[in-house]
């Protein structure tokens, strides 16, 4: 796999997902080297000239005005990190991680840390290596940055805490040492380096971002299956219509949704039936779903900024010979971001649950039986499938509430607004995964209900239900149906629905 080059300017949220999901390497650019070399020999002369800089020969936040003396500089900066890697909870997963410490390294790439670059180095091949930190989920409260989940990363880098390395987890020592790696002695500033900044929230923002654009396009075609399948009419996705209200998203979302009905025997079926409109969850699902994509658009802005912004602190110019203690760890602009990011996503599984209860109700659906069952009172059906959808859902009410909106004082109130940030990344993790669950249902939901019609949908349509049947069948008679659950829900993750209508020739969007 080609390499990614690290520059600390140009990663995008593609070359993330690369490096943290499909494990491409990575190196430095020549011209960050240079840049990190020349901000470190900075740093050493402010080291030998005596200089009190905050970070460099002072202690940390209430302890600023602190002076340390030169011998116990690498004390200073090993116990920051020992001192700070106090997380708890479950760890993150490996993707997550990976994306952490590649953030990371971009942010140092950059040379306004003060890091040697042998140190930078070794993160480097840390990632490469697939040396993995045990960052626990619980802990960081968003400014300064992740001090926490992010000290636990660098403990690792020095040899001590956790890893996981080749499946197994061990020490952080054993890990390096099973590497071919060597620990890293810090001196001046690079504990500070190495634990000041958002790359934890950052990551999970980003690899989130992308897991939530996939779902916008799948949550089009599954939208587009359960119209097709409730005799829906077109009408509402008339260009036209979307013209007089051109929001980019929605633009995009009635486009896929007609595309994807084009030349559906299953809607021709009913062409001259009286029905001129349908209920909103049907209709008005560009509008919807384009407000998603909106707000996800706002969400890629802000982290395209951020994953090559310089985020701890002080900040070093060596050209300018300043070092200068801001606030670019707060963690503000990705915590708003996330918890809008929640809060979009959320609404694709509200409506998804009610193209759902169209097709249960009998009340609703135009001819299909009660909960899709062939035997309706001997056989429940889809009933119980939608209560799953409704409690996931219900969660989500709760998890978008916007940790944004919290703050509690710190450090003796030196830190006195915090973002929680990292409350909103854990939250929107979960949800995420709500509304992954939440939309596979629907897709088992509208294949049942396409194959009772005895009609063809449109071609681009039958390949995303042939994808489900694969190991999801056509419902008989009651069965176990967890299992097929998960597999939907996985392959909902893996972007199924949308690899299989664009092997019609659809682009979706």
């Amino acid at each position: 796999m080609q390499e990614i080059i690290i520059d600390g300017n140009s990663l995008s949220l593609e070359d993330v997902a690369l490096v943290a999901i499909q494990k491409a390497p990575i190196r430095l650019s020549e011209e960050s080297i240079a840049k990190v070399t020349r901000c470190r020999e900075y740093v050493e002369s402010i080291i030998a000239n005596g200089d009190v800089v905050y970070g460099l020969t002072t202690g940390f936040g209430k302890f600023s005005t602190v002076s340390i003396a030169k011998e116990n500089i690498a004390e200073l900066q090993a116990n920051l990190i020992r001192s700070h890697a106090v997380s708890v909870g479950e760890a993150y997963n490996e993707e997550i991680t990976r994306a952490i410490m590649l953030l990371r390294i971009a942010v140092l790439a950059k040379g306004h840390s003060g890091i040697r670059l042998q140190t930078l180095q070794t993160l480097v091949q840390m990632l490469n290596a697939g040396i993995h930190p045990v960052i626990p989920m619980r802990g960081s409260v968003g400014a300064s940055g992740d001090l926490s989940p992010l000290s636990h990363l660098a403990l690792v880098l020095i040899g001590e805490g956790e890893a996981c390395y080749r499946g197994t987890k061990m020490s952080g020592a054993q890990a390096m040492s099973k590497a071919g790696i060597s620990a890293v002695t810090l001196e001046a500033k690079e504990g500070l380096a190495l634990n000041n900044g958002t790359q934890v929230m950052a990551a999970i923002a980003a690899l989130s971002l992308i897991s939530a654009e996939n779902l916008c396009k799948q949550a089009d075609v599954l939208a587009a299956m359960s119209i097709d399948a409730l005799l829906g009419t077109p009408n509402a996705m008339n260009p036209l219509v979307h013209a007089l209200r051109p929001h980019p998203g929605q633009l995009i979302s009635a486009k896929n949704i007609n595309s994807l009905l084009k030349n559906s025997p299953l809607r021709d079926s009913h062409k001259n039936c009286a029905n001129v409109q349908d209920a909103y969850s049907l209709r008005c699902t560009p509008q919807a779903h384009g407000a998603a994509r909106d707000a996800l658009a706002y969400a890629r802005k802000v982290l395209e900024i951020e994953i090559n912004s310089a985020t701890d602190n002080p900040l070093i110019f060596p050209e300018e010979k300043q070092v200068i203690s801001g606030g670019n760890f707060h963690g503000e602009p990705l915590a708003i971001a996330m918890d809008t990011m929640a809060i979009a996503i959320s609404e694709l599984a509200n409506i998804s649950e009610r193209r759902m209860e169209q097709m249960l109700n009998p009340a609703l659906s135009r001819g299909l039986p009660a909960f899709l069952a062939h035997r309706p009172g001997l056989d429940s059906g889809y009933m119980i499938i939608q209560l799953t959808a409704a409690s996931l859902i219900s969660e989500n009410k709760v998890l978008t509430h916007p940790a944004s909106v919290d703050s509690i004082p710190t450090s003796a109130n030196q830190e006195d607004h915090v973002s929680m940030g990292s409350v909103s990344a854990i939250k929107l993790l979960q949800v995420v995964e709500n509304v992954s669950t939440v939309l596979a249902i629907e897709w088992m939901i509208a294949a049942q209900a396409i194959d009772i019609r005895e009609i063809k949908s449109s071609a681009a349509l039958e390949l995303a239900k042939a994808r489900l049947r694969e190991f999801s069948p056509r419902l008989a008679k009651d069965r176990v149906m967890y299992p097929e659950l998960h597999k939907s829900v996985a392959a909902i993750k893996e972007c199924a629905v949308l690899k299989a209508v664009e092997q019609s020739g659809i682009k979706i969007y």
